[in-house]
């Protein structure tokens, strides 16, 4: 209800409403019926509103569901079609490792170990045995890096959805899930500084304490610049979404005391304890390895890696998408935990059968290509945003750079979680199948 008050009246009093009455609820008025009231020059307008209570049969924790739900705009049946969807790729992907991969390796196994095959010449993955574990021979410490990374971001998402899932985190709380989010990642730092200091043992590298900075502050250090560039040209707009600078120097606290500490904390526990153990050792001098088919390219793989595990969780990636840019509620958190650990076991599989492929052509450089062979499914991410971005319809220059900035990072920690997930099962694969053969 609203009524006007002249400016003859006297200053600190209020002429009595003729809309509305205090001791009774007020009577809802059709606009459309309701006389248009004259306002004059010069006039204050006094708005009121009535509240009338009424009891709910509706318990209190389900009293959101018609919100999250968006009523009910997108039935369950949607993610159900996107676990339907996930599983049948990963199915397709161990019906081909159970007839391919398992019957090859059995047959190249009882071969291999065969009593009397002196004069026979070693073929396949056995004629690389000497070279397979040999570290790799570029950018070391990157690789060390971007594992340990990986390892911390992908124990984060893990334990931020399974919370979320069990109702821990409430979309109700607005901010939870971030909040939760950011302290998670500080409190896993020394996932990450573990990591990538035994790995980096391992490689037989000395400068432990360069490889757990770059650790601690490569990944880290490069969102929060993009982050800080975003946060200033939001500010330059004026925008409510700007993070107040008390926010900022909370954040980089929980950075530099909480999270770098644990970092260094898991590098020394780490680098104390004995490298890993391979089957076979790798001789002194590299083997040459012969020409590789166009299919066993670099680029080709990159390219064909990461579409199988984009195309088990685009379903759920789409309403994530809507979530974070259209103001979409996104509550399933069920659903997309079981869509987070199928998309780790495609991105696993996807990787142990091009490591094969490989290997088989006596190719041994298979360390970084189990890294980013999967991890190309952040590049898919991000070029799925740029065709999302259109239902935006942006129209600001500033929406470009905020969208393709964040985005860019999102996709950035796809790629490390999926890179980490690949590179960890062809580890255990390669170890698992030279473990398996007698070795000279």
């Amino acid at each position: 209800s609203w009524d006007t008050i002249g400016p003859d009246d006297e200053e600190g009093s209020s002429p009595p409403l003729k809309t509305c009455n205090r001791d009774t609820p007020m009577e809802y008025v059709d606009p459309a019926i309701r006389p248009a009231m004259q306002v004059k020059a010069n006039s204050r307008l006094l708005y009121t509103y009535d509240v009338e209570w009424k009891a709910s049969e509706v318990r209190w924790a389900s009293r959101w569901d018609i919100y999250l739900s968006m009523n009910n705009q997108i039935p369950n049946r949607v993610h159900w079609f996107s676990i339907v969807n996930s599983l049948v790729i990963v199915l397709i992907l161990t019906t081909m490792i159970a007839m391919i991969l398992i019957r090859n390796l059995c047959r190249d196994i009882r071969r291999y170990n065969a009593v009397n095959r002196e004069e026979e010449e070693d073929t396949g993955w056995k004629l690389v045995h000497t070279d397979v574990f040999r570290p790799p021979a570029e950018y070391r410490m990157l690789f060390c890096v971007c594992v340990g990374t990986g390892a911390q971001l992908l124990v984060c998402c893990l334990l931020t959805v399974l919370f979320a899932s069990v109702g821990f985190l409430s979309p109700a709380a607005r901010g939870s899930l971030l909040v939760a989010l950011l302290l998670l990642y500080a409190l896993t730092g020394s996932f990450s500084g573990y990591t990538s200091a035994c790995l980096f043992k391992t490689f037989k590298g000395k400068t432990w304490q360069r490889c757990t900075t770059l650790t601690a502050f490569l990944f880290p250090g490069v969102s929060f610049v993009i982050f800080l560039v975003m946060d200033f040209m939001m500010s330059s707009y004026h925008s409510t979404g700007a993070v107040p600078f008390t926010s900022l120097v909370s954040l980089v606290s929980l950075w530099i005391f909480v999270s770098v500490p644990l970092v260094f904390l898991g590098a020394f526990v780490g680098y104390r304890r004995e490298p890993l153990e391979f089957p076979v050792r790798f001789s002194v001098t590299p083997r040459p390895i012969p020409e590789q088919p166009w299919y066993l390219g670099t680029y080709f793989l990159l390219l064909m890696g990461g579409l199988l595990p984009f195309g088990a969780c685009f379903v759920e990636v789409y309403f994530i998408m809507s979530s974070l840019w259209l103001g979409q509620y996104y509550y399933v958190f069920g659903f997309l935990f079981m869509v987070l650990i199928i998309l780790l076991v495609t991105c696993a599989e996807t990787s142990i059968v091009f490591c094969y492929f490989q290997l088989c052509n006596e190719d041994y450089r298979w360390w970084w290509r189990s890294f980013l062979v999967p991890g190309s499914t952040g590049l898919y991410v991000f070029l799925y945003s740029c065709v999302y971005f259109a239902r935006l319809e942006a129209n600001l220059t500033v929406t470009y750079f905020l969208y393709f900035g964040y985005m860019a990072l999102v996709s950035g920690g796809i790629a490390l979680v999926t890179g980490t997930a690949g590179f960890a099962a062809c580890l255990w694969f390669t170890r698992k199948i030279y473990s398996s053969i007698k070795v000279e």
